[in-house]
C-alpha cells in the first residue's frame, strides 16, 4: 500500500458529489483514484474534478490492484454485498450508514474485515464533531444535575418523486435514512444497553416506505426516558435536549451542521439560560481523518463496532416496535367496526 491512500467510489450517489469526494481530495491522505458507475457520464461528471478514472461496474473497481480502499454511498439495500465483496477483495470500507439492515449481517461483516486485517468503518459523520464531547463533557461534570430524559429529532424536507429514499426495494424509508440520527444520539449521550419502550411509523399518501416515526426509549437501571422523532417528509430540524434534575441542555444544528457552522449549546439552569459558543468544524473532515487513522491500523476498532451494532440492534427493534403497534391499532379498529355493525344489526323477534 503506498503512503498515500487510494479511494475508490462505487457509484456517485449525491452524497458522494456533494461531500464526501471533496473531502477526501482535500485530505493529504487519500488521493481519489476511481469512481466505478452505471451511469459513464454520470461517472464522468463525478470523476473529473478529481483526475479519476471511471470504471465500468463495481466488481471491476474492487479487483483493482490500484484501489486500496472503498467507499460505498449505495443504496442500503445494496451495502451488505458490496461491502462483503471489498472486504473479500482485500479492501478497507467506509459504508453510508446503517451499515446493513439487520445487526447480525453487520456483525458477520466486521468478523469478516477483523479476520482479513482490514478496516470498516460505517459512516456516521456528526459523531465526529467536537460539539458532542463537549456536551458529554458537561453531563460529566453535572452541569444539569442527574440525566433525566432526552429529546433528539433529525427531519428533512421531501425529496423528488423516485428518489432512492423512497424506493422500498432499495432499503428506502425514514428510519434506515433520518432515524439512525437521532438513535446514534441517544447512544452517544446515555451509552449502551437502551431499550425500546414502543414505536409508531407512519406512511405519507402515495408512498410505499415509511415517510416518518417516533419511539420511546429507556435506559435500564435509572429508566432515564428517550423520545425520539425523524421523518423525511417536513421541516428541517436537527437538535437534541437533555433535561436534568438542575437544568437542561439544548443543541441545534446538531447532525448535519455546515463546516462553518458556529457550534451553540444552551445551557439553562437555576441561575438563568447561558449560551456556550464552540469553534467551528468540519466532521465530514474529521470522519475522512477517522477513516484514514483506521486503515493505518489495519483493524476493526472494537469501540465503533460496538457502537454500530447497538444501532443496528435498536433500529431492528424500532422497526419490530412499529409493526407490532400498527397490527394492534389495525387489530383494535377492525373489533370496534365488528362490534359496531353488531350493535346496528336488527334484533330478531320471536
Amino acid at each position: 500500500m503506498t503512503d498515500v491512500l487510494r479511494i475508490g467510489v462505487l457509484g456517485s450517489a449525491e452524497i458522494a458529489r456533494r461531500r464526501m469526494l471533496p473531502a477526501f481530495a482535500r485530505s493529504a491522505a487519500f488521493e481519489v483514484t476511481a469512481i466505478a458507475s452505471r451511469d459513464p457520464d454520470r461517472g464522468a461528471a463525478a470523476a473529473a474534478p478529481y483526475g479519476a478514472r471511471v470504471v465500468p461496474g463495481y466488481a471491476r473497481l474492487i479487483e483493482d490492484g490500484d484501489v486500496d480502499a472503498v467507499y460505498v454511498p449505495l443504496p442500503l439495500a445494496l451495502h451488505a454485498e458490496w461491502v462483503e465483496a471489498a472486504l473479500r477483495a482485500g479492501k478497507h470500507v467506509l459504508a453510508e450508514k446503517p451499515l446493513s439492515t439487520s445487526p447480525e449481517v453487520s456483525a458477520d461483516l466486521f468478523a469478516l474485515a477483523r479476520r482479513r486485517g482490514l478496516a470498516l468503518m460505517e459512516n456516521v459523520m456528526f459523531v465526529h464533531h467536537g460539539q458532542h464531547a463537549r456536551v458529554r463533557r458537561l453531563l460529566a461534570q453535572g452541569a444539569i444535575g442527574e440525566p433525566r430524559s432526552v429529546q433528539a429529532t433529525f427531519t428533512v424536507p421531501r425529496r423528488p418523486a423516485g428518489d432512492i429514499r423512497y424506493r422500498p426495494e432499495l432499503g428506502g424509508g425514514a428510519l434506515w435514512d433520518t432515524g439512525v440520527y437521532p438513535v446514534r444520539a441517544a447512544q452517544l449521550l446515555l451509552g449502551t444497553g437502551l431499550t425500546v419502550v414502543g414505536a409508531v411509523t407512519t406512511a405519507a399518501a402515495g408512498f410505499d416506505v415509511d415517510t416518518s416515526g417516533a419511539a420511546l426509549l429507556r435506559r435500564p437501571g435509572d429508566g432515564v426516558a428517550v423520545q425520539l422523532s425523524y421523518g423525511l417528509d417536513h421541516a428541517y430540524r436537527s437538535s437534541y435536549e437533555i433535561g436534568g434534575s438542575s437544568g437542561r441542555l439544548t443543541l441545534d444544528m446538531a447532525f448535519t451542521p455546515p463546516a462553518d457552522h458556529v457550534p451553540v449549546l444552551r445551557l439553562d439552569d437555576s441561575s438563568g439560560t447561558r449560551e456556550l459558543r464552540l469553534e467551528p468544524e468540519d466532521q465530514v473532515a474529521g470522519t475522512v481523518a477517522a477513516f484514514a487513522e483506521a486503515v493505518r491500523r489495519g483493524t476493526v476498532d472494537t469501540e465503533h463496532e460496538r457502537a454500530t451494532l447497538e444501532q443496528a440492534r435498536l433500529l431492528r427493534d424500532i422497526r419490530a416496535g412499529a409493526a407490532a403497534a400498527s397490527a394492534a391499532a389495525e387489530a383494535s379498529a377492525t373489533a370496534a367496526a365488528a362490534a359496531a355493525a353488531a350493535a346496528r344489526a336488527p334484533v330478531p323477534s320471536d
